[in-house]
């Protein structure tokens, strides 16, 4: 009864609003208001949640959580997780049937394949298993779950008020931006999290909404939490200019660190499907993990808020901090591997930390009076280690400077997260999140539409008939075949027809005019053997990356992997046409849902 009163109440408000409101932006900019309070209350009631189930486990809602388990006996840390597990691993497997924990990188794939749409009921159950996880003392981070919320909370509207994609996608953003200003009393970060994460553009139509939700969620969280930085420093001052390679070579230090953690959470989670136990008991043995952990160092649990205060303010010794920054990877990749829900925010900032101050400590050695002290590594440290986790090094860099209220540092936090973001995206890839998407078989790029090309596979747009010469083929073979190839590119196959390689104009250079009838002419020598090559039922969205290198824009087609018959060749050129042509349909669509009642998008 009460949802058919809330769907009434917005069927009128939005039939008002199709009567009053003409201008897209104007209704865009209200609703974001709307979500932005929304999902700032509802980053509240999460935190709040948290405190409420930590409370049951440990007897207390504080976020000093290494603080309030000493006095604690030693298998109550060992249980307390695994019982909080098994509650989730129940909770999933007979009320999520089909489910998993869900954050970030759901966000991204809804907006970028989804048009922004997400489940509600499956918004809602995330943020329950990522709430118990975290008051349970699971290694996780409460951001990634709150942007999640935010960003359901959002698509609701958006759904509500039939919002066509450019704008139901900028609502999400919405959402995104006010879970994060909301956590981290953060506006700015928010905006910038939101537009470098999840938006993939930085365009004004999107723009104003987002500062819009960011600041209303923002004022939201201060009115309840009040106006103070998550952490409390004191001032710190580059103490010289020769500290700037200290720094550098942080954000090289910080680069391995984010990429161990990253590869260490999918190694975690292949352990646990190598263990071939029901999903729903998995969360058990990773709490039993990660509880013994914690009899030794306590920090680890939860988000880990205390422990990062107290190596900004120099309170660990340096064996501590590679201590605790190790087993931080170890818990978190558990905690994630083997069931728990949650988010890696806190979790990159903590190993940060105390990846930072490790460094400080013995930066600070040989030239003490050089050093600023290794709280400020501490600092840079988190910056650089999250930026490169998160494959956002912009928001990140704001996220530190609003976490701490210290700007003194900020060039240094922004050498130290654009080398360690560089390092990272070349030798591991783009971020955690987008880790996690190719796992699942999902490519995104930018945050662009590419589930237009969805329904597309390699096949509808290849040509047949390529120009094709064997193996064993002369150097007048060759010529003749290059004079009437497309583009100058020929496929050498074998005599069954399978792909061989791919020989060019340019390959062959002088030796294409030779005077001579080539003799002893070897065709291996020139041939292309690492150009990608597409399968024919591929969808076409997801190979639109494998152009990116190839001059000529010529990619092979086969009929399978195992049996490379070569079926013809795709352009990448078509790939773009195809795509445009899709985009200006939807287009034509929006435009057309303007003219009809309660359509309010173009």
């Amino acid at each position: 009864m009460a949802g058919e009163r809330l769907s009434a109440w917005l069927q009128t408000l939005r039939g008002r609003a199709s009567a009053g409101i003409r201008n897209d932006q104007v209704l865009l900019s209200a609703l974001a208001v709307a979500v932005g309070i929304a999902a700032a209350f509802a980053a509240v009631l999460f935190r709040e949640l948290i405190g409420l189930i930590q409370t049951g486990f440990y007897g207390f809602d504080h976020e000093r959580i290494a603080s309030g388990v000493m006095g604690l006996a030693w298998w109550h840390l060992l249980l307390a997780p695994a019982l909080g597990g098994l509650l989730i691993g129940l909770y999933i497997r007979f009320l999520m049937p089909g489910g998993r924990p869900q954050g970030v990188a759901d966000v991204i794939e809804a907006n970028a394949l989804r048009a922004g749409r997400m489940s509600g009921r499956a918004g809602l159950g995330a943020a329950l298993v990522s709430a118990a996880s975290i008051g349970a003392g699971a290694s996780v981070g409460r951001e990634g779950p709150a942007v999640h919320l935010g960003a359901t909370i959002a698509s609701y509207i958006g759904r509500r008020f039939r919002l066509a994609r450019s704008q139901s996608r900028t609502l999400l953003g919405c959402g995104v931006a006010a879970a994060v200003a909301a956590s981290f009393n953060a506006p700015v970060a928010g905006v910038f999290f939101a537009l470098e994460v999840v938006i993939g553009h930085y365009a004004l139509t999107a723009f104003a909404p987002i500062v819009i939700a960011s600041v209303a969620g923002t004022i939201v969280s201060r009115t309840y939490f009040g106006d103070v930085p998550a952490f409390v420093v004191p001032p710190h001052e580059i103490a010289s200019f020769f500290e700037f390679g200290a720094f550098a070579l942080l954000g090289v230090v910080a680069a391995g660190a984010a990429i161990i953690f990253m590869r260490l959470v999918p190694a975690m989670q292949s352990l646990a499907n190598r263990t071939r136990l029901p999903g729903w008991i998995r969360p058990v043995f990773g709490g039993l993990a990660v509880g013994a952990l914690a009899i030794f160092f306590p920090e680890i649990l939860g988000v880990g808020y205390e422990a990062m205060d107290n190596a900004l303010n120099e309170q660990y010794v340096l064996g501590t901090l590679i201590a605790l920054a190790l087993l931080k990877m170890l818990a978190t990749a558990i905690s994630l591997g083997f069931g728990f829900g949650g988010g890696i925010f806190s979790p990159s900032l903590f190993i940060g930390a105390m990846v930072g101050g490790a460094f400080g400590v013995v930066a600070t050695i040989p030239y003490p009076h050089l050093s600023s002290g290794h709280g400020a590594y501490t600092l840079v440290g988190m910056g650089a280690v999250s930026g490169a986790v998160l494959g956002a090094p912009i928001s990140t860099m704001l996220i530190i400077v609003e976490l701490t209220g210290d700007y003194r540092l900020t060039i240094a936090v922004m050498v130290a997260v654009v080398i360690a973001s560089l390092l990272t995206r070349t030798l591991h890839g783009p971020s955690f999140f987008h880790s996690q998407l190719e796992a699942r078989g999902v490519m995104v790029r930018g945050g662009h539409d590419v589930e237009v090309l969805g329904g597309m596979t390699v096949s509808d747009l290849m040509h047949e008939g390529a120009t094709t010469v064997r193996r064993d083929a002369g150097l007048g073979d060759v010529r003749a075949a290059l004079l009437k190839a497309n583009g100058g590119v020929v496929f050498v196959t074998d005599g069954d027809g399978r792909l061989a390689g791919v020989l060019t104009l340019a390959a062959l250079g002088s030796d294409a005019f030779a005077a001579d009838d080539g003799a002893g002419f070897d065709i291996d020598r020139y041939l292309d053997k690492s150009r990608p090559v597409l399968r024919a039922s591929e969808s076409v969205g997801p190979v639109i990356d494998s152009f990116a290198g190839v001059g000529d824009g010529v990619l092979p087609v086969v009929s399978g992997r195992d049996t490379p018959v070569l079926t013809g060749w795709l352009e990448e050129a078509d790939v773009m046409r195809a795509y445009n042509h899709e985009l200006e349909k939807l287009r034509d669509e929006e435009h057309g849902d303007q003219a009809k009642p309660g359509g309010y998008i173009g």
